[in-house]
Order: structure tokens, then C-alpha cells, then sequence
């Protein structure tokens, strides 16, 4: 379980291709606090750790991901060179600063713009239909890991303030339109749904 609150970018320092997809991925975490099993969210999908180190002055850590995994996030556009949104687990009283995250992506979008907005940035997605519906004005996504407030909902399009802290500090400073991202619907969102298909809830 995560908050959505990125605590660091890390960088994919190697890609081996085995019977599944290893992923060498460097970071700033000290590599004594990482425990092997653990979860980590990597830009928004949660992954598990298997092996870990210290080369040339940089903690790293590997993780494996299955074929459906690179089919359904966008860890298959993955090389040597991309920065990754990070966030440890959630620990029974840390500060839920964003929201409830899974870490379980629900599909792939796309960013359509990015325009400044005096010093903030204003990004316009457009999310798959499958989930387009679950995407509610003022309410919570999570894109890339990161926790945002949507602004508007236009269709299967929407609309999300980036302030210069979360670009400066996430991978979103670099992002660019037409680059796919990681989407994760609300939870509450999803059950809420979940109970008015069923009738539970009129």
C-alpha cells in the first residue's frame, strides 16, 4: 500500500531479459533499509524487490516484471536511462499525504499537453475508456505513481496543476506530450462503482 508521495527518482541502470524482464534500477535509498521481498512502487506499478547493492557510490535495486506486466504498464518502454517515480511502502502510522494507492495499474494513457501556467504546468491526459468513467472533477488519480487532484474531466480527457515542488521532485519535470503513462483509478472510486452495478448502493 502506498500514498502516491514520491520519496525519490531512481534511474534503470540495466535491462536483462531472462525468462522474465530484470530491471537494475539505481536510487538515493540506503540499501541497509531495503529489505529483500519488499515492495516498492516504481512509477506507479508495484514491484518486488529480489536482489540489491551498492556500485560506484549508488544504491541499486533489481526487480523482475512478467510479460503481462510490461503488456499492461509501460515498464515494456523501460531501458537504460529512464527515470523512475519511487515510493517506499506504507508503514502503519506514516502520514497518508496523497491518498490510498495500490500500486496495481489500471491502464496506460497518454499525456496531450503540457502549457505553463504561470510557474506551474498544466497537463491534459487522455485516459482509455475502460476507466475514462471512474475520472471525477476535484477527485484523486494516481499517474506515474504521483497523487494528483484532477481540475476538469472533458470525455475521456482531463486536466491536472503540476506545482514547481512536484516537477522539481518527481519525474514529471522532464515529461513531455505524447509519452505514455501508468494510471491508477481511485479505490473508493472503484468500489463505489462496484456497488451501484451490483444495486447495492441506488
Amino acid at each position: 500500500m502506498f500514498t502516491g508521495i514520491i520519496s525519490d527518482i531512481g534511474e534503470v541502470i540495466k535491462r536483462e531479459e531472462r525468462g522474465d524482464t530484470r530491471f537494475v534500477i539505481a536510487c538515493h535509498y540506503d540499501a541497509g533499509s531495503i529489505d529483500i521481498g519488499a515492495s516498492i512502487c516504481c512509477s506507479g506499478a508495484c514491484l518486488t524487490v529480489i536482489e540489491k547493492g551498492r556500485e560506484g557510490g549508488r544504491t541499486w535495486f533489481a526487480i523482475d516484471a512478467s510479460a503481462e506486466t510490461l503488456d499492461k504498464t509501460t515498464l515494456g518502454d523501460w531501458s537504460k536511462g529512464t527515470r523512475v517515480n519511487l515510493e517506499r511502502s506504507l508503514k502503519i502510522g506514516d502520514e497518508l499525504g496523497g491518498h490510498i494507492v495500490t500500486g496495481h495499474v489500471d491502464a496506460v494513457g497518454e499525456v496531450i499537453s503540457r502549457t505553463a501556467e504561470g510557474d506551474s504546468s498544466r497537463f491534459v491526459f487522455e485516459a482509455p475508456e475502460t476507466i475514462s468513467h471512474f475520472i471525477a472533477q476535484k477527485g484523486s488519480i494516481t499517474l506515474n505513481g504521483t497523487s494528483l487532484t484532477v481540475n476538469e474531466v472533458e470525455g475521456n480527457s482531463f486536466g491536472v496543476n503540476l506545482i514547481p515542488h512536484t516537477l522539481e521532485v518527481t519525474t514529471w519535470g522532464k515529461t513531455r506530450p505524447g509519452e505514455r503513462i501508468n494510471m491508477e483509478i481511485d479505490i473508493l472510486a472503484r468500489y463505489v462503482a462496484r456497488m451501484v452495478e451490483t444495486g447495492f448502493v441506488k
